[in-house]
């Protein structure tokens, strides 16, 4: 009787969403263009703009798939993702003395709005796969940062989400602000942009307010 009352998640098929893909791409292509321009700044050729920027873009996203049982991957099994990712990574390989142009107030900007796009489109996927909330959450977080760390670590560096003003926590947020909306069966477009407002404001703020989270005593 136990396993006749229990979903076979093997079969679930999340819906398709048109607001969650629509916000996966957009973050996909910010992200890809700071991965390019981190590759540019390291001197790296054409191959390397684009293995980074594929990588920042889609890596997150990645990781989170196959921890939620996603198989293949968005990234992988829909050819659009990695389409936007290779096109920012081009824009940027092109058009470098135009994008160095750009003040780093405004590329921190974009990077925050990707960030809160990921979060809850990385929360809102693993919720229709039938994970549990607080696990949603995480893989929210995971969406968000998981491509920046993969590109630190490509490029010989600290990831940026250890060492920096409230990231990685502010990606959390937003994600927890859109799995209790969700769970609260609150309209699901509010609650998405709401989630995403959240980790934008927390990342521009802490930034502006050059505030961080708690260390170690004494270091």
């Amino acid at each position: 009787m136990l396993a006749r009352s229990l979903p076979n998640l093997s079969m679930i098929k999340p819906r398709s969403d048109t607001l969650l893909l629509a916000v996966d791409f957009a973050g996909t292509f910010v992200f890809a263009m700071e991965g390019g321009m981190a590759a540019a700044r390291a001197n790296l050729d054409l191959l390397g703009v684009m293995v980074l920027a594929f990588a920042t873009a889609l890596g997150g996203g990645i990781i989170r798939d196959l921890l939620i049982g996603a198989v293949p991957p968005g990234a992988i099994s829909n050819w659009r993702y990695a389409a936007i990712a290779f096109a920012g990574g081009f824009s940027v390989f092109l058009f470098y003395q135009f994008v160095e142009e750009i003040p780093p107030s405004l590329l921190m900007v974009l990077d925050a709005a990707g960030l809160g796009l990921f979060a809850v489109a990385g929360a809102e996927k693993a919720l229709e796969f039938g994970i549990h909330p607080l696990i949603a959450i995480l893989m929210g977080g995971i969406t968000g940062v998981g491509g920046g760390t993969i590109r630190d670590v490509l490029l010989a560096q600290v990831p940026s989400v250890l060492r920096s003003d409230i990231y990685a926590a502010a990606a959390l947020a937003g994600a927890a602000l859109v799995i209790v909306g969700l769970k609260l069966k609150l309209p699901r477009t509010p609650v998405t942009i709401a989630g995403a407002l959240l980790c934008f404001v927390l990342r521009v703020v802490s930034v502006w307010r050059h505030w961080n989270l708690p260390k170690v005593a004494g270091y």
